[in-house]
């Protein structure tokens, strides 16, 4: 096939209009054309009142190859590449050892999938619950304040992940179209067609919970098998190989292959990790709050007289602003129609995040406005020292919130001005159980509050609106990313532990649903090398 890039149409085009296109550019009639299928299907909105569609089609026509080369010199007709998975290993029949995965989320996940569907029956153990019960556990937290610190937003099957937007996106580099098979896989267990093509693909909790459950399935009936609520407590090395782990019921498992897919969240297993001498270094993370907005505000400024066009759906935004003190103030996690939901993992601490379904219909749009930290400035001295810097910013949340699971909240126009907190305005909060009414500037550091007071007014110029006085700033963030790195090698190996494979989000490799199963994807693949003697191939 013969995929062309590039394609432009008005928002509201006819359906025959897309063959016309395909006609046109390649000077073919429509009797040439065997079949064709869109690709990608994304949108340029700069210009509000005449939003374009750009289509990348993949176009089946007879003799190919000589169509081709009238357009050598095209770069927006090219052949369609090959982005069929391509499995690196299999099991042998007489397999006496079976790799363990620890952690259930995206990265745990697609592990799990690829050493499953090579043969390799792996063992799965998540500390939380399956992804039903962990939904009752997680809902009941934010109606009831029960929180169970097993099984939450962080922990149970599918991760953090499956309480968010559930974005499909990522700006990594994929020559190997490992993200093609993470949305295939996904669609074959139940999500919505177009995330094949849509530019910004996302699924939504509801969604995502049933399609785990598939997959699950799936590696279970391919010979693996999953441990609920079974936390590993410590690992076994032999001179410089992991030969298994103890679990947190004392049960042993032998295994010389072990991936680690822990999560951000995984503070205990850090801990754990760093007293038996797993090389680790601090990661620069971020912190800040979630921003509500009326939905239908950021729908006009984004889309002008198009919005709630159906194509478009609620629009989202993605904003950076560098501060004159040398801080970088950034949009993360934006959830279009969606959420702010309660996101701890621990006791008597506060943590916000952000959640939408597959709809976007709720009436706010939220995402975190967040400040780049870094190790070397704000918390020097230890591996584990980002992990005290959220915890002691988690517990003054709590206690700004009112030490019941309330979030401290502040209008945007009260923050700015340094001023005491007044009644909420017409940006109604989403956030569950509660908020608390407070002044926010005690909930992070100085520099934090100075760069995210220049941020806002300046991310008004690009959102008209965003520095809106009724606005709601909730707190606070601090769970964006992991503040660990587990060092391993170009083998996926950890640096200093042989058969030990960190991977995903929480070891520092990965950020947000898509990229943490590629990179669960690629660590099976060196597992799956490892075992039958072929690892240097990777």
């Amino acid at each position: 096939m013969i995929r062309l890039t590039e394609i432009k149409l008005p928002l509201d085009h006819e359906e025959g209009e897309i063959q016309a296109a395909i006609e046109k550019k390649l000077g073919l009639t429509p009797e040439q054309i065997l079949s064709f299928n869109v690709f990608k299907r994304g949108y340029d909105a700069r210009k509000k009142a005449k939003i374009l569609l750009i289509y990348t089609l993949d176009v089946e026509v007879e003799n190919e190859v000589a169509l081709l080369e009238q357009f050598t010199q095209d770069p927006h007709v090219k052949l369609t590449p090959d982005m069929e998975y391509k499995f690196v290993a299999q099991a042998p029949a007489d397999l006496t050892e079976r790799p363990v995965v620890v952690g259930f989320g995206p990265a745990g996940l697609f592990a799990a999938l690829i050493l499953a569907q090579s043969g390799f029956k792996p063992i799965v153990v998540e500390r939380g619950k399956e992804v039903r019960e962990r939904t009752k556990d997680t809902f009941g937290f934010w109606r009831k304040r029960n929180l169970n610190p097993e099984s939450n937003v962080q922990f149970g099957e599918g991760g953090a992940g499956t309480f968010s937007d559930g974005k499909l996106y990522s700006q990594i580099k994929d020559p190997k179209h490992y993200s093609r098979k993470v949305i295939e896989e996904f669609v074959a267990s139940g999500a919505p067609e177009e995330i094949r093509y849509v530019s910004k693909p996302h699924i939504g909790t509801f969604k995502l919970v049933t399609m785990i459950e598939k997959m699950r399935a799936k590696i279970i009936e391919l010979g693996g098998e999953i441990r609920f609520s079974t936390r590993v407590d410590d690992l076994h090395m032999e001179d410089g190989q992991i030969t298994g782990v103890t679990l947190s019921n004392g049960e042993e498992i032998k295994s010389r292959h072990v991936v680690l897919a822990v999560g951000h969240s995984a503070r205990d297993t850090f801990e754990m990790l760093y007293e038996r001498g797993v090389y680790m270094e601090a990661k620069p993370f971020s912190v800040g709050f979630r921003i509500e907005h009326k939905q239908s505000m950021i729908d006009e400024a984004r889309f002008g007289p198009n919005a709630g066009n159906p194509i478009l759906g609620a629009a989202d935004y993605k904003l950076v602003h560098h501060c004159k003190n040398g801080r970088t103030v950034y949009s993360f996690c934006m959830c279009p129609g969606g959420t702010v939901v309660a996101a701890t993992s621990e006791e008597k601490r506060v943590v916000t995040n952000g959640m939408s379904q597959y709809s976007r219909a709720e009436r706010n749009a939220n995402a975190a406005i967040v400040v780049g930290i870094d190790p070397e400035r704000d918390f020097p001295g230890h591996p584990l020292a980002g992990i005290e810097l959220q915890r002691k910013l988690e517990s003054g949340a709590y206690v700004l919130g009112g030490e019941t699971y309330d979030a401290p909240a502040q209008k945007v126009g009260d923050f700015l001005k340094g001023a005491n907190p007044s009644e909420l305005g017409d940006v109604a909060p989403s956030f569950t159980p509660g908020i608390h009414l407070t002044d926010i500037s005690k909930a992070l550091p100085d520099f934090a509050i100075e760069a995210i007071r220049e941020a806002i007014p300046a991310f008004d110029r690009k959102i008209k609106g965003f520095a809106s006085a009724d606005a709601l700033l909730t707190g606070v963030e601090t769970r964006t990313s992991s503040p660990v790195n587990i060092k391993r090698g170009k083998d996926y190996q950890s640096i200093n532990l042989k058969g030990f494979f960190p991977a995903g989000e929480g070891a520092g490799y990965a950020g947000g649903i898509l990229s943490a199963g590629i990179d669960g994807i690629k660590v099976a693949e060196a597992v799956a090398l490892s075992m039958t003697g072929q690892l240097d191939n990777v």
